[in-house]
């Protein structure tokens, strides 16, 4: 099977980690989780790769859950709970692992798309980005430590309305609200990500690891708190007979 995710050194300690489903907007299916996991710890085991650049190829960096494997996404508990768990695997190995992560963000960012860009030290972004989170419209829930890491970034209020209104917001709003750090020109994207991750991994090694370590320790409920606080509530959305009538609606309306 071809790899859904692709691993790239580019020289100067960087490396880009491009998300390679673009017939399916970078859509998340198991494969897509796995692979990505794959091509993050290997990024951090290498002492070559100092520094990350996340995109997307094609028109979308990730359009959120592939909504035509949600029957497979949706087994029994343990399976639905290890499916889940895999999708924290990927912010554990962005957030909690040794490389800073850029990320070089077009198109969509949606659910989990969103989540990861969230979970980037920095996120640059073309000018017409889109983003929301559809999952508690769907009767699921977010996951990815956002429970944890948006209200840091957006403050608690703000944190209320994206996750549960879910509505759209632009590039221009998120930066505004300090969820990204820079939009620019899509022709512009990644040169200016690549940029940033070169000048990241040109500092010392050592206070850039610490940093990252003391940024992402725990808060009142901390990282690990809030990601199991998070499968469990997404587990029990996966699983209600509701959900899967609202993800069909949906998918009829797009």
């Amino acid at each position: 099977m071809a790899k859904t995710v692709l691993l790239e050194k580019i020289g100067d300690g960087v490396a880009i980690v491009t998300l390679d489903r673009p017939h399916r907007l970078n859509a998340i299916v198991p494969e897509l989780l796995d692979d990505l996991v794959a091509a993050l710890e290997a990024a951090n085991a290498d002492p070559d790769i100092r520094a990350v650049v996340l995109t997307g190829a094609g028109r979308a960096f990730c359009s959120g859950d592939d909504l035509k494997d949600f029957a497979e996404q949706v087994s029994d508990e343990a399976g639905t709970t290890a499916y889940v768990e895999r999708i924290q695997d990927v912010t554990r190995a962005m957030v909690l692992g040794s490389t800073p992560v850029v990320g070089a963000i077009r198109g969509w960012a949606v659910g989990g798309g969103l989540e990861w860009v969230i979970n980037c030290d920095f996120a640059v972004c073309a000018a017409g980005t889109r983003f929301f989170f559809p999952e508690v419209s769907w009767g699921l829930f977010v996951t990815g430590g956002v429970t944890d890491l948006l209200p840091r970034l957006v403050g608690l209020q703000k944190a209320r309305e994206m996750i549960l209104f879910g509505e759209k917001f632009t590039a221009e709003e998120a930066r505004d609200w300090g969820l990204v750090h820079d939009v620019v020109a899509d022709e512009d994207l990644m040169a200016k990500a690549t940029a940033l991750a070169k000048r990241i991994a040109a500092l010392p090694p050592g206070p850039v690891r610490d940093l990252r370590r003391i940024l992402a320790r725990p808060q009142p409920l901390g990282l690990e708190a809030a990601m199991a606080e998070e499968t469990a509530a997404t587990v029990r959305g996966f699983l209600d007979p509701e959900t899967a009538k609202r993800v069909a609606e949906f998918s009829k309306g797009g």
